[in-house]
């Protein structure tokens, strides 16, 4: 990996998918206005085609830019399925080649990650949740090497709990709150909040995406370019944020870093640290419009 893709990564507000047996999809992933693409070789690919989907990344791979490739992961399919050996081997190869990252399908074991990130040097792995193991071994998957971000598979997770989640996935919000709370702990950026199914309902992806706001996510996965635009304004500080930001540095600059009173209410080191972060965000955003 590039020493560019690390940061991009840990920063990426978005991640589109794209299915590995479609190569004439990913210039289009790729120009779609995305953070970062996930090219899968797991759910989006049918069990029967995954070996030719396999072979079709391999194929297109020499045509991808160096600067797409810092842009670019690969979801393998996890372990103890009959794919996944042969998908460590190709991404080892696209490692080396300057594939940015691997997102683990159905992480539930540290010692996985590490085999992983032996296979794949420098690569920025992204374990994604959706087990109830996986959900139990939160802190491990953390910790484990060249983990940068975990990321949320509510889906999958539903499912192998026998959940019946309602529309606001009030259920999931003990998940949310350790995966937010594993990863501040462990020291990784922000971490990754599923898909929203419904690609035609911008009502209910900014709404998914605000709520992944509120519990401390800092990205998104997208299973449509349509996302996308939605996605990033939703995770973005507010005009009224902003405002409120400039003014509570304003004020700390002028109290000398002290405390102070704004608006009546006490201004200390956590809220002007919030503010910074908050204009920190609205540049981030502003870069990559």
């Amino acid at each position: 990996m590039t020493p560019a893709a690390r940061p991009l990564l840990a920063c990426a507000r978005s991640f589109l998918f794209v299915p590995a047996d479609r190569p004439e999809r990913y210039a289009k992933a790729l120009a779609s206005g995305a953070d970062a693409v996930i090219i899968d070789l797991e759910d989006a690919v049918a069990p029967a085609a995954r070996a030719a989907a396999r072979a079709a990344l391999g194929t297109a791979w020499p045509a991808l830019a160096a600067a797409d490739r810092t842009r670019l992961l690969v979801r393998i399919n996890a372990e103890g399925t009959p794919w996944h050996a042969d998908d460590v081997a190709l991404v080892a190869a696209l490692v080396r080649q300057g594939l940015a990252g691997v997102v683990l399908a159905k992480a539930e074991r540290a010692s996985t990650l590490a085999a992983l990130a032996a296979a794949c040097p420098g690569a920025a792995l992204l374990p994604l949740v959706e087990s109830a193991e996986g959900a139990a071994a939160l802190d491990a998957l953390a910790g484990a090497p060249q983990v940068l971000r975990l990321v949320l598979g509510h889906l999958d997770l539903q499912l192998d709990m026998g959940m019946a989640c309602g529309p606001d996935q009030a259920e999931l919000a003990p998940l949310r709150w350790a995966l937010v709370l594993a990863s501040r702990r462990a020291g990784l950026a922000a971490p990754v909040d599923g898909v929203t199914t419904a690609t035609g309902d911008a009502a209910a992806l900014a709404q998914d995406t605000a709520r992944s706001r509120r519990w401390g996510f800092g990205a998104k996965l997208c299973i449509h370019p349509a996302q996308i635009a939605t996605v990033h304004a939703t995770l973005a500080p507010s005009a009224a944020e902003c405002a409120w930001a400039e003014r509570v540095v304003a004020a700390a600059v002028a109290a000398a870093g002290g405390v102070c009173v704004l608006d009546g209410r006490m201004v200390d080191t956590p809220v002007i640290t919030l503010a910074r972060q908050t204009l920190e965000r609205q540049a981030l955003g502003a870069s990559r419009l």
